[in-house]
């Protein structure tokens, strides 16, 4: 059984930065394709940035290209998401997710298609 345990959420001004954090127990992130999701209140979760098993491979929602970027460390069993150029329409809870994947390069960007998920993170950007 796979565990996500996300971190480094937090309150921070608009233009500012802030490093997410996913650490994975039972398996890595080399064993899963996996993505970022995020949910606002009174919104669905969407889709923000997803990395395929091998790496090679990621996407982002057009909202956040060229700011965010999605990584894995499979030494330390963690996805991240780099966040620059934060905006208070990126203020959400922040959920990793993540499933096997049929080949090494895929990739998913819908979320009900997801098997693990960890518990989230607030992130909030102040204007």
């Amino acid at each position: 059984q796979v565990q996500l345990i996300e971190s480094g959420g937090g309150l921070v001004q608009a233009g500012g930065s802030l490093r997410l954090s996913c650490a994975s127990s039972g398996g890595t992130f080399n064993m899963y394709a996996s993505g970022w999701f995020r949910q606002a209140p009174g919104k669905e979760r969407e889709f923000v940035a997803a990395i395929s098993e091998n790496g090679a491979n990621t996407d982002y929602t057009h909202s956040v290209k060229g700011r965010f970027t999605i990584s894995t460390d499979n030494d330390k069993n963690t996805l991240y998401l780099q966040m620059n150029s934060l905006k208070p329409d990126d203020t959400a809870v922040y959920y990793c997710a993540a499933r096997v994947a049929g080949s090494p390069s895929f990739i998913e960007d819908e979320p009900r298609e997801y098997d693990y998920w960890g518990q989230g993170t607030q992130v909030t950007v102040s204007s």
